[in-house]
């Protein structure tokens, strides 16, 4: 039985039954395979790819690069900087140049066809401003174009982004550990297509709320290269801070420190591991499971305000990462890492080394100690005794605690913007549960 809502324009129109939920009825429904075209996808792993500019120019979307590294649904090529080269020779020029080569053109789709959760199934870019460059569809991943003409340029990507659109999309997954959809299946999936009009006024509504993300995220760029420029010349001593004089001293992390290994007899259960990006993270946060034994008392119960090195070497972090335990009182890691707390806070800083850890100023230090043929299973070999041996050079207390507070004022900078940003990504992702659904109808918008 049809029933009528009210649209934003004050109109009102009829709905019919789309999936478990309804759509205005002047929106049509055809399956996927009837508006798309399935192009060739390649199948390049990690290790034939590269971040440097090649002689061929050949870019490749990854499907682990949608899920993680793409943060817009619309993939521009003028803002995003981190699209990843075919190495030269995989790809020989006489096939690139060829007519049929399954170069992706503008508004072509990109879908990753695999994910570790329900929540990445289908994840999809739509690509813009391609403007020449030589892109192919990689590994994981699904290519579509709209040969019809029956979808907007901006709008295709957001129709895999309607909710009923969703759940069917999850329902069809198979898989346990790792969830995929095939061709076969995406082909039969319907889609909610309003008239074009009105598909141009949503895709121009949504690039909007992309252009005020994007400019907020240039200035966190902006504010990052500026406190980078800070670290590398405070806490080196290359820049001083007015009124500080005198020379700074060389001393050893055994001096300042002490290495904790309390155990865990309390049996704390607050299970964390140490996230190169994000710091202490539980690990039922940070895997979306607990891996830690069952038996903890054999693991280390560091405090708040102490600091713990994992030997693990990540992207940014080639030399593994320390960082502070600020956000629980009290924590349980793997005897993996070396924790260590300060000797006298009147005369080192927390605040201070905070920073000149994630500086990563110790790389120097760590790449004389680590041994050689020592990265065993991603871990670096490095012993507690080599690491307290690391030979620093600091200021006095005063002014580890001036320059700390500057460096803290420009990480609440950037936090405030970051802030920003998701406050726009919220009101973008409200707007498309009501724009994507026909629940809110647009007046047409004048797209030039």
């Amino acid at each position: 039985m049809k029933k009528s809502v009210a649209t934003r324009n004050k109109l009102t129109v009829d709905t019919k039954t789309f999936y478990n939920s309804s759509i205005p009825s002047d929106w049509t429904t055809p399956e996927f395979g009837n508006v798309f075209s399935f192009l060739k996808s390649f199948s390049f792993s990690r290790e034939q790819l590269t971040d440097e500019k090649t002689a061929d120019e050949i870019q490749n979307i990854h499907y682990g690069d949608i899920h993680a590294t793409f943060e817009n649904e619309i993939l521009d090529f003028e803002l995003e900087s981190r699209i990843p080269f075919v190495k030269d020779g995989l790809i020989s020029k006489a096939d690139s140049s060829d007519e049929e080569f399954p170069l992706l053109k503008e508004g072509d789709l990109i879908i990753a066809d695999a994910s570790e959760d329900y929540i990445g199934v289908a994840e999809c870019v739509e690509l813009k401003n391609v403007n020449g460059r030589k892109i192919v569809s990689g590994l994981h991943t699904f290519a579509a174009r709209d040969t019809n003409g029956k979808t907007a340029g901006g709008y295709r990507t957001y129709i895999l982004n309607n909710q009923q659109v969703v759940r069917e999309l999850r329902r069809i997954a198979t898989g346990t550990s790792v969830y995929s959809v095939s061709k076969t299946n995406i082909a039969k999936v319907k889609l909610p297509l309003p008239p074009l009009p009105e598909q141009k006024s949503i895709a121009h509504i949504l690039s909007l709320m992309d252009t005020a993300i994007n400019k907020n995220n240039l200035l966190i760029a902006k504010k990052k290269l500026q406190k980078k420029w800070l670290m590398q010349n405070l806490l080196t001593g290359k820049k001083r801070l007015k009124g500080f004089k005198g020379e700074w001293k060389e001393t050893t992390l055994s001096k300042l420190f002490d290495r904790v290994t309390r155990k865990n007899t309390e049996v704390n259960t607050n299970v964390v591991t140490i996230s190169a990006q994000r710091g202490f993270v539980r690990q039922s946060d940070f895997f979306n499971k607990t891996i830690a034994s069952e038996i903890l008392d054999n693991y280390f119960l560091v405090n708040k305000g102490e600091f713990c090195y994992n030997k693990s070497y990540s992207n940014g972090y080639p030399w593994g990462a320390t960082k502070r335990l600020n956000d629980y009182d009290k924590a349980v890691v793997t005897t993996l890492y070396i924790c260590f707390g300060i000797k006298d806070e009147k005369k080192c800083e927390g605040d201070f080394f905070e920073q000149f850890f994630e500086a990563n100023f110790l790389d120097k230090g760590l790449t004389q100690i680590a041994h050689e043929g020592g990265r065993a299973h991603g871990l670096l070999n490095v012993t507690p005794s080599d690491f307290f041996s690391l030979k620093i050079t600091i200021p006095k207390i005063e002014e580890q605690t001036a320059i700390a507070q500057l460096l803290q004022a420009a990480d609440k900078e950037i936090q405030i913007l970051k802030t920003k940003t998701e406050k726009l990504r919220e009101k973008k992702k409200g707007l498309m549960q009501v724009l994507l659904t026909g629940k809110k109808r647009m007046q047409n918008v004048e797209v030039i």
